[in-house]
């Protein structure tokens, strides 16, 4: 198979698309974490403004049984957080600014509960999958403990598990614009200005 390059050079083939995709790949570093913050139409909607982002995904996390549905969730006895999953390009934004974005999108006081959503389903969280992030996150946190000067609702733990939510919980505002949301929408504009 011949591919032309801009130049108009017909003697490109395969592998020079496997060197492309090497290179991309290798000037990328991957990474993800996972942030429960409420209702996750809203904090996914949130995390996909920012550049940097490449993907996110709304799902549970930190629960007790296998393979939960959004009823199962719903009932609050399961033990899942509604949690988005957030894969991002760490050459482009560091995970510091991630969960610095983080907190400014949640009420760090709130028990079980942001905005008109109440349950432990809604508690806010930052689960890591990456040990050497655990500093990172700490710097944060620990600052935004001493800005209220009392302990934070939100936990800090390891991802324990995750499963993908269900179709309809993805991209929700992205296919229903005027959806309901605890996030005020001058938030999604803060965060599209982010690390630009």
């Amino acid at each position: 198979m011949i591919y032309q390059n801009i130049e108009g050079n017909s003697e490109i083939g395969l592998p020079f698309f496997v060197a492309l995709i090497k290179k991309h790949y290798f000037c990328c570093m991957i990474k993800e974490i996972y942030f429960a913050g409420g209702c996750f139409w809203g904090t996914q909607h949130y995390f996909k403004q920012i550049c940097g982002v490449i993907e996110t995904a709304t799902g549970y996390a930190n629960g007790k049984i296998e393979n939960p549905t959004y009823e199962e969730v719903y009932t609050d006895l399961t033990g899942f957080a509604e949690t988005v999953k957030v894969v991002y390009d760490s050459n482009r934004i560091d995970l510091k600014l991630l969960v610095e974005l983080f907190f400014k999108s949640i009420d760090p006081l709130s028990l079980n509960r942001q905005g008109n959503d109440i349950g432990t389903r809604y508690r806010t969280g930052i689960y890591y999958v990456d040990d050497t992030d655990l500093s990172i996150i700490r710097q944060v946190y620990d600052r935004v403990v001493q800005e209220y000067g009392c302990k934070l609702c939100v936990e800090l733990e390891p991802l324990q598990n995750f499963y993908l939510a269900e179709n309809y919980h993805q991209d929700y505002l992205d296919k229903n614009p005027n959806g309901y949301c605890h996030l005020p929408t001058a938030l999604f504009e803060f965060a599209r200005k982010q690390n630009r």
